[in-house]
């Protein structure tokens, strides 16, 4: 049993020990009944102000903050603080759905391109914890490889093609591996044209998470903080914006074309053509 789960047990047991319903232990506390949930169930880490809550509530004496601490320890590898529950979350989900302005999504880079992004923010990183993060990142590749994993879009920027983040070699490589593990069907790519004009999202990366028995969740990340965003109203306004977004963007056969056309660019040394 995992820490999370392991903790998580212990506030069900205790709460309905005390004859409390999900709706009145929540009582005075900014949380909803679908989070809670998971966390009693294993699936989201408890954060300190609810500790202090379920103390309050429960009187447990201090029990659940003093082991935040434990439960925080229990993150898997060496992901940002932020991405925890997303790394649990994403294990559940039964459809992914994915728009990034800027960058290839983190379980379809190879280390080259990950090794670049992860200094782009953090240049002072050692070797050590560099090779940790490039391994870590690497670990999510089942996401758009594995048979059995959930259904995604991706909708990425045209600019994610021309962008010389790499040198030329790397990045073809880079931009065929992204192709190989689309013509799986696992993953179904959209490019949004950079004339496209004024579109949803013109923002950072964002993530919709959809699960067979719980409400969907959107996940959007800056550089150096990432935040779960799990109100009803706002998942679903996020959600028909994305729809809209996805609209606008070229069809997955078209998007991937472009992909291929420029990794074949890449690899003869040219700078992959702007699309019209």
């Amino acid at each position: 049993m995992s820490v999370p789960t392991f903790y998580g047990k212990e506030l069900r047991w205790k709460r309905e020990a005390a004859g409390l319903s999900l709706e009145a232990f929540l009582e005075s506390s900014f949380y909803g009944k679908s989070y809670l949930s998971d966390i009693e169930h294993g699936q989201r880490r408890m954060p300190l102000d609810l500790a202090r809550h379920a103390d309050r509530v429960l009187g447990t004496d201090g029990f659940f903050e003093r082991h935040c601490e434990d439960v925080r320890k229990a993150r898997k590898g060496s992901h940002a603080e932020y991405f925890a529950d997303v790394l649990e979350l994403e294990k559940q989900a039964v459809e992914i759905e994915e728009w990034d302005p800027m960058l290839i999504p983190g379980p379809l880079q190879l280390e080259p391109y990950i090794r670049a992004v992860i200094l782009s923010a953090y240049p002072s990183e050692s070797e050590e914890v560099l090779a940790a993060k490039v391994a870590d990142r690497r670990a999510r590749a089942w996401l758009f490889e594995d048979t059995a994993s959930p259904e995604s879009w991706v909708v990425l920027h045209e600019s994610v093609l021309w962008q010389p983040f790499l040198p030329p070699d790397e990045m073809a490589e880079q931009l065929a591996h992204l192709v190989e593990v689309m013509r799986k069907r696992r993953a179904f790519p959209q490019i949004v044209p950079r004339n496209m004009g004024p579109h949803p999202f013109m923002m950072g990366m964002s993530r919709f998470l959809t699960f067979r028995d719980a409400p969907p969740l959107m996940y959007t990340e800056g550089m150096y903080h990432g935040q779960l965003i799990d109100d009803p109203g706002l998942v679903k306004q996020y959600s028909r914006a994305y729809g809209r977004l996805r609209a606008a963007a070229l069809d997955p056969v078209t998007s991937l074309r472009l992909i291929e056309q420029a990794a074949e660019d890449y690899r003869n040394g040219k700078h992959p053509g702007r699309l019209e």
